[in-house]
């Protein structure tokens, strides 16, 4: 049988499918970014004119600005707690083998398959329980709980292609277990820890519904948009809403790029680590 030559009319429905895809999913966040230039105060077309007004007025709100740290602190800490606990969850999965393994990696990437309406209530009953919500370590709290099951899927894809017998090898070398860890294990995934970290702060970031129940008084700025949309409506939620979505995009495409970083200079690394660490 010779070979299957492909309809070039099936290549052309394929690219024009995969372009109507990428267009009715940006094109609201492309006329959220041309309308928080329009002079006007609602949206309309043609454009009563362009202005920087909007941006201005956000840049003058205090409470934009109180969001904004609260949401900037509450991803920087999510990322790292997250991908700690991440990380950790990956290298047991990786590393033994114990009874119920299968339970516990289902148990591991469940929240993210909660509704977050759920998700909320029950992390404010739990936190109200322990006197711990309506601040902003409440929210970090939250949002951990809701980030690692990313970063250890992330992390443990990457150690999925890491050969187990390196880390022995070490130890025959003699390396303690914490040395294999600093000069095998870590260089090996670090790639895939920097994408934990980018995705982590991502959804840290763009994350509404659990913070609007658990954070009080210490609103993040999805949170602020939402309480912009309960009042009246704004020009300033097109303003705020291009900006998280420019961070949350580089994030995504920062993560994206080490993720799909396949360099050997890893593997390398930990198969010579034995001299370095005896």
């Amino acid at each position: 049988m010779n070979g299957f030559n492909r309809n070039p009319w099936i290549d052309w429905l394929l690219k024009l499918y995969v372009l109507l895809a990428f267009a009715f999913i940006f094109a609201p966040i492309a006329a959220s970014f041309i309308f928080s230039f329009n002079v006007d105060r609602f949206p309309s077309l043609p454009l009563g004119g362009f202005s920087m007004i909007w941006y201005e007025a956000v840049a003058n709100d205090p409470l934009v600005w109180q969001g904004l740290r609260n949401t900037l602190m509450t991803g920087l800490v999510v990322s790292v707690l997250a991908t700690a606990i991440g990380f950790g969850a990956a290298y047991t999965d990786f590393r033994y083998r114990f009874f119920g393994k299968t339970i516990y990696v289902a148990l591991a990437l469940l929240p993210p398959t909660i509704p977050v309406v759920i998700l909320g209530l029950a992390m404010l009953a739990f936190l109200s329980n322990i006197s711990l919500s309506g601040a902003i370590y409440s929210v970090i709290i939250a949002h951990v709980v809701m980030c690692a099951p990313f970063a250890m899927a992330i992390i443990r894809l990457r150690l999925s292609q890491m050969d187990p017998s390196l880390e022995a090898a070490a130890w025959n070398l003699g390396a303690s277990e914490w040395m294999a860890m600093r000069h095998v294990i870590i260089p090996f995934c670090k790639p895939a820890i920097f994408s934990a970290l980018f995705i982590t702060m991502a959804v840290s970031f763009d994350e509404f519904a659990v913070a609007w129940f658990v954070s009080g008084l210490n609103e993040t700025l999805p949170v602020k948009v939402l309480g912009f949309l309960q009042g009246q409506v704004s020009p300033r939620i097109n303003v705020i809403g291009t900006f998280v979505f420019l961070v949350s995009i580089t994030l995504v495409v920062l993560a994206q790029i080490l993720l799909m970083k396949r360099s050997s200079a890893p593997a390398k690394q930990a198969a010579t680590s034995g001299e370095e660490i005896i």
